[in-house]
């Protein structure tokens, strides 16, 4: 049989307090060994080999459905997204931009694609629908670290298919006046 001592409850208190301390502290990072350091290190050196454009997200209190959601809808654009420790991509970086490199505050993910101006579109899209917790922190366009306000300016530039719509109703418009006014001549000479 065992006997259960004062000395034995308050140790199993304390231990159970002890416990219910450690698991109630939020641990926000886990240590990396050098080896999957390096690796990330690579992987986003080949990603910047190959991408022409980076956007720099800063993503606070996204929730994992919403993560999904992102990278679902900026995989179907052709756009990648890769979430890594600042100073690894920093390091990542290194010296291969011009300018400086804009101020990288809170978690930071990259978004980036052959297409210049998709990724900065598409997170800014994703951005209209979560403001509390998405937004553009910088990036890299044609070679340069640009801040933020000049890639949300980015972002909005249409796309290609709306630019050439546009494009097409300008010329569409002094045609059609014209065949107006031509046809208007021909119905006074009538």
């Amino acid at each position: 049989m065992v006997t259960v001592t004062p000395h034995c409850v308050e140790a199993v208190s304390y231990l159970g307090q002890l416990g219910r301390f450690f698991y109630s502290q939020k641990q926000t990072s886990m240590a990396i060994n050098k080896q999957k350091k390096a690796d990330i290190i690579s992987d986003l050196e080949g990603i910047i080999a190959k991408a022409k454009t980076f956007v720099f997200v800063n993503f606070s209190k996204l929730s994992v459905h919403d993560a999904n959601a992102l990278r679902r809808q900026l995989q179907k654009e052709g756009i990648g997204y890769r979430v890594a420790k600042k100073t690894l991509i920093k390091r990542a970086l290194g010296d291969k931009f011009e300018g400086e490199l804009p101020a990288l505050e809170g978690q930071i993910g990259l978004a980036y694609g052959e297409d210049l101006l998709a990724p900065a579109r598409e997170i800014y899209n994703f951005h209209k629908t979560h403001k509390d917790v998405l937004g553009i922190a910088g990036g890299i366009f044609e070679g340069k670290y640009v801040d933020q306000p000049s890639m949300l300016a980015i972002a909005t530039i249409p796309g290609r298919e709306v630019l050439l719509s546009q494009l097409a109703f300008l010329l569409k418009s002094p045609m059609q006046k014209i065949a107006v006014a031509v046809n208007e001549v021909a119905k006074s000479k009538a």
